[in-house]
């Protein structure tokens, strides 16, 4: 009776430490409520022919959607979604999909996704939407230029991303949702694309998706990087062919997100388990520098360089201090 006494004693103290953690860690750029309103998107078949024609066809439907969406929104008097969706549709940027209702979806391609040797999709965590694109989009950028000619990035906006504080990023409920998208996007890339390296990065709660999407894909490899947990005890249970890599700067602060995953009533379960980074795990660990938790892909960080190299292949990683 004492035994099971302390067990729960010790499940409520983890649980009560975990959601203290998710309410209290001072981050900004978390989402805004999806009330914005904006237009059906036109109806776009599945991503069959990545040709350079059929890509631009694509793209200037999606870039006509984003234009009407920006519309809408300054019409509702959001200036802030307005000036981002204006930029969002500026010439140039190529958009396979888009949606501006309830909060905003989109996968941007960033360089020349016809005949790509190499696509790394980028699949980010919590705390960004369409007024936090911005961020996104330079990642996406600077990893492109490491990854270099042949080299294509994907930003999968494929969901709607919790607030970086909040119950819903201590949970999988939004995972769930937003893994069969992503799996369908890597299904038709690897596809469309064949015999290109299709590699997936997984920042933050956006590993929790990857986890989730992981079985059976065509990926070459997933990397958990700035990861809370998975939701998976280990790699075997993610029950992917895919190489998995797991990386963590010194200077995140997800490191001191309890690893525990507790079920609560109502609720599900809290919290993703064993540390993507810890040896029992079973990931491939690589050298993420000495970074913060949104520094993954700053240029001419170390994280950003072992990325790129995960992501091309390349056997010889980058080590030692940044």
């Amino acid at each position: 009776m004492a035994d099971r006494s302390r067990r729960r004693r010790l499940r409520r103290t983890l649980l009560a430490a975990l959601v203290t953690f998710s309410v209290a860690v001072p981050v900004s750029g978390a989402a805004r409520p999806a009330a914005v309103p904006a237009p059906a998107p036109t109806v776009l078949g599945p991503l069959r022919d990545a040709s350079a024609a059929a890509l631009e066809e694509r793209y200037g439907v999606s870039r006509a959607d984003i234009r009407a969406a920006g519309r809408a929104a300054s019409g509702h008097g959001d200036l802030k979604r307005a000036a981002s969706l204006r930029a969002m549709a500026a010439r140039g940027r190529q958009f396979l999909s888009f949606d501006g209702r309830d909060g905003g979806r989109s996968v941007e391609v960033v360089g020349e996704l016809s005949g790509a040797r190499r696509v790394a999709v980028l699949v980010p965590g919590a705390g960004v939407g369409l007024d936090a694109y911005g961020r996104l989009r330079r990642g996406a950028v600077a990893l492109q230029r490491e990854l270099g000619q042949g080299g294509a990035v994907v930003a999968w906006l494929g969901y709607r991303s919790p607030a970086t504080v909040g119950p819903a990023s201590v949970t999988d409920g939004r995972a769930a949702e937003a893994a069969p998208g992503l799996r369908q996007l890597v299904d038709r890339l690897g596809a469309a694309l064949p015999g290109a390296r299709i590699t997936l990065l997984c920042h933050s709660y956006g590993s929790v998706i990857c986890a989730r999407a992981a079985s059976g894909t065509p990926a070459d490899a997933i990397v958990l990087y700035g990861s809370p947990g998975t939701g998976a005890e280990d790699v075997a249970a993610l029950r992917t062919g895919a190489r998995v890599w797991a990386g963590r700067g010194r200077g995140d602060w997800i490191a001191r997100v309890p690893h525990v995953r507790v079920r609560v009533p109502f609720v599900g379960a809290v919290g993703f388990g064993t540390d993507p980074v810890a040896e029992r795990f079973g990931a491939e660990v690589f050298d993420a520098g000495g970074g913060g938790h949104s520094d993954y892909l700053l240029p001419r960080s170390r994280s950003l360089t072992n990325l790129a190299r995960i992501a091309s292949g390349r056997a010889q990683l980058e080590a030692g201090r940044d």
